[in-house]
């Protein structure tokens, strides 16, 4: 990962443990801080701190309005709404990142699950979004979101944290003087990685890529971008795995015995029995020693640091 593939991550600012919530206290998530903390560049924000709400504060609530749904203050009954749409419009129209993790629950910051009450009365649902995060995943809608909530599934903070490193590794090429050369040989590297959440759109990527050379540059760049984007954001799951994981086997020169044991760590994978980083660190491990550049230099095989360890949970 060089400089300018290392992701930045916009984050709720309480979950990096600096104390802005409502009680003047903190959430501080260790994934966040402990273990992806290394890897990435966090741009904090807290819509009710960049709103003059300071901390601590009152505690709010979404409540149903004539034009939609308001931030009002559970005690003094104050109407909030318009300095943290302000915030929201203001940060949404200027995010430039490749990620965002929110405060899960939070009346301005939650992606779900937010309580939308009656004036002054009783919950009519809790279905809703914050009302930051609503603008914020409404203007970025192929921006890779989650709460910090959510990240404690392991099959969620994989998807999630993959699509981040991606969504960086795709920023720096973009924004760089970048060939139609450059661009085939970055879906090359993708190709696996890309087959193994939608294979039509990974096609629908490489109709793209082959217009370069004959279509404005920015029109190119727009296009193979939202179809990536779109394409991993499409759930990865065992069946389409383990067809990669077949796809780089076949490109393989190895012996009957060593193909058979792939095979068996493959099946195995396939039963639910060992996690994908078994199949995976054994196909790298023959790549390298075949010097097998294609299948060793995809992106499939190390998506994100090896260090974060987000391959070793058994898939379900």
């Amino acid at each position: 990962m060089t400089d300018a593939e290392r992701p930045r991550v916009a984050v709720s600012t309480c979950l990096l443990g600096e104390p802005v919530r409502y009680n003047g206290g903190h959430s501080r998530d260790r994934f966040l801080t402990d273990e992806l903390s290394p890897y990435v560049d966090w741009v904090p924000v807290c819509p009710e701190m960049e709103a003059g709400l300071g901390s601590p504060r009152e505690t709010m609530r979404q409540e149903r309005g004539e034009d939609g749904p308001r931030l009002v203050t559970r005690t003094t009954r104050a109407d909030v709404t318009a300095p943290v749409m302000a915030v929201a419009t203001r940060s949404a129209a200027e995010l430039d990142v490749d990620g965002f993790v929110f405060k899960a629950k939070s009346p301005t910051c939650g992606i779900h699950g937010v309580p939308l009450y009656r004036p002054g009365g009783e919950p009519l649902d809790r279905r809703n979004r914050g009302l930051f995060a609503g603008i914020v995943m409404d203007r970025h809608p192929l921006l890779p979101v989650e709460d910090e909530g959510r990240l404690h599934d392991p099959l969620l903070r994989e998807g999630f944290v993959e699509r981040v490193f991606a969504h960086a590794r795709l920023r720096a090429l973009l924004e760089g003087d970048w060939r139609p050369r450059d661009l085939v040989a970055f879906h090359a590297r993708h190709k696996m990685q890309l087959l193994a959440h939608d294979p039509s759109l990974y096609r629908e990527a490489g109709r793209v890529v082959a217009t370069a050379g004959a279509r404005p540059r920015e029109e190119v760049a727009a296009g193979y971008a939202e179809v990536f984007q779109r394409t991993l954001a499409t759930k990865a799951g065992t069946g389409k795995n383990v067809n990669v994981l077949q796809h780089c086997l076949g490109m393989l020169a190895l012996d009957p015995v060593r193909r058979a044991d792939a095979v068996e760590v493959i099946d195995s994978y396939r039963a639910g029995l060992v996690p994908l980083s078994v199949p995976t660190t054994l196909l790298r491990h023959h790549a390298r020693g075949q010097e097998a550049v294609y299948v060793r230099d995809q992106t499939y095989f190390c998506p994100y640091p090896d260090d974060l360890r987000l391959r070793n949970h058994i898939p379900r």
